[in-house]
């Protein structure tokens, strides 16, 4: 055994393989697809396929979309193939295409499209805040006073629990 391993590691190449079957020779086209086409096409699209065609010069990348979004995504095309074509480093991309579809309509578009909002933490009760206000009573700093209250906030609540 070579001891504790990284799990990137050890799904590397069922992930590349994966990739591979659906024709992205690039894996981070697939895995860190919001750096790059950007957040906002990102929450929207989702890479599917790329089709490479007999005796034609570049590839074709098809996008999933939803029907209500199809619009605004035709006219971000150009921008989606050239950053598409900036991450692979040359321009193995010459057309993109959408699928639409609802968000649960393939294996590959049962993700959620939009990221769901971030759960805020419930507030600390007041007891907790007034120890807190009291631990930092000293400090003159605003900002500092202020990171150590939430500090202690959060170092007595974890104590209580």
């Amino acid at each position: 055994m070579r001891g504790f391993e990284a799990a990137s590691g050890l799904l590397k190449d069922r992930i590349r393989s994966a990739g591979e079957s659906r024709g992205f020779a690039v894996t981070r086209l697939l895995t860190h697809w919001p750096e790059v086409v950007g957040e906002d096409l990102a929450r929207v699209t989702r890479p599917v396929k790329v089709g490479y065609s007999k005796g034609a010069f570049g590839a074709t990348l098809t996008v999933l979309v939803k029907p209500t979004d199809a619009p605004m995504v035709q006219m971000q095309l150009p921008r989606i193939r050239d950053r598409v074509n900036a991450c692979y480093g040359y321009a193995a991309i010459s057309r993109v295409t959408l699928t639409q579809t609802a968000p649960m309509g393939f294996a590959e578009g049962q993700a959620q499209f939009l990221a769901p909002p971030p759960v805020a933490p419930p507030a600390p009760p007041p007891e907790i805040l007034a120890k807190a206000h009291e631990t930092a009573e000293g400090v003159q700093d605003e900002g500092l006073r202020r990171a150590l209250e939430m500090l202690a906030a959060n170092v007595l609540t974890r104590r209580r629990t």
